[in-house]
């Protein structure tokens, strides 16, 4: 049996196991009187691109508006886990996890680049899989120059853009960073070593709960970072990870032609920021309006993972401008 059939008939399984007497007392939705609600749920696949597995979550109607959702590190589209039912009615959603994260493809270092260039050459390659001609860009973290690549490369293909804790100016670029621009200057093992830190169980906690004020903090599930934690944990997964700190200083490299495309093209653009960020400040979501002026900015009282704590608000925010914006 293949790995996807396999997976496929596990997770049956546990759902026959755990709903099916439940299940069989309950009316239908058609007996209830109401309509079947199929395309809002949420369903799990894997398209292959390039030779590597890509696992993506989708929801919506197959015709509807595409809204393209890139996570951040350390995480993977179970970021998106929530906000994915909240657009689904209206949009299709869809959220890919990158090689060496989430649930996709994990190659060997030694024969696979880990960068974000490839990122980006995936995701290009991921939407012409899944004949995604048009999307609105949901970018957070990695996702922001994950996402940009994307858009320098198909800048047509992008209807809007919603930006949340995704960095494209050096003012962007404080105190956190200071550690990470020493290694961006060697390379070396003396300055790789340090950034190990950033990938325990501590500092994944601190990435969900750092800056949440008190009157949130509450809603930030601890499975969220358990199973990032989870996925980090597993065998070469740090030194991949610790690659892709090292790479990021070609995003760094990148933020002009970023900066130019936003004011050629002038897309739509939506911006969550949550203002208490240590990685990705209050101080980098300004300077998006000297380039996208008619941009829509929203500073909210969170910290680096706004869905976690301010999901409902956020997902409001999103439905406004994109049926303003895109909804025929």
């Amino acid at each position: 049996m293949k790995r996807n059939d396999l997976k496929q008939s596990l997770l049956t399984g546990l759902v026959t196991l755990g709903l099916g007497a439940q299940l069989t007392s309950l009316p239908t939705l058609a007996q209830a009187g109401q309509p079947p609600q199929a395309e809002a749920a949420v369903i799990y696949n894997t398209v292959t691109i390039e030779g590597q597995e890509i696992f993506y979550r989708e929801a919506g109607q197959a015709d509807a508006p595409v809204v393209l959702l890139l996570h951040g590190f350390p995480t993977s589209s179970q970021q998106y886990r929530n906000l994915i039912p909240e657009l689904a009615e209206d949009y299709r959603v869809i959220a890919p996890d990158y090689p060496g994260f989430g649930a996709s493809a994990m190659p060997d270092r030694a024969a696979f680049e880990y960068s974000f260039a490839t990122y980006a050459a995936l995701m290009d390659g991921f939407t012409d899989a899944l004949a995604l001609d048009s999307y609105s860009l949901y970018v957070m973290d990695y996702g922001a120059p994950v996402g940009y690549r994307l858009a320098l490369k198909e800048p047509e293909a992008v209807e809007s853009l919603i930006i949340q804790n995704g960095n494209a100016y050096e003012e962007g670029l404080l105190e956190f960073w200071d550690v990470f621009g020493s290694y961006w200057a060697d390379g070396g093992a003396e300055t790789r070593e340090p950034l190990r830190d950033f990938l325990n169980v501590a500092a994944t906690e601190w990435q969900y709960t750092h800056g949440v004020p008190e009157s949130h903090a509450h809603r930030v599930s601890p499975d969220a970072w358990m199973l990032d934690q989870a996925y980090l944990d597993r065998p070469g997964n740090q030194e991949i990870q610790l690659d892709l700190f090292y790479d990021y200083r070609t995003n760094v490299d990148l933020y002009p032609e970023f900066q130019a495309y936003f004011r050629a093209h002038q897309p739509p653009t939506l911006i969550v920021w949550g203002k208490n960020d240590h990685i990705f400040p209050a101080e980098g979501a300004a300077p998006y309006l000297r380039d996208l002026p008619e941009a829509e900015l929203h500073m909210i009282d969170a910290g680096h993972f706004i869905l976690e704590s301010h999901g409902p608000e956020v997902a409001g925010l999103i439905r406004e401008f994109l049926d303003r914006e895109i909804k025929d």
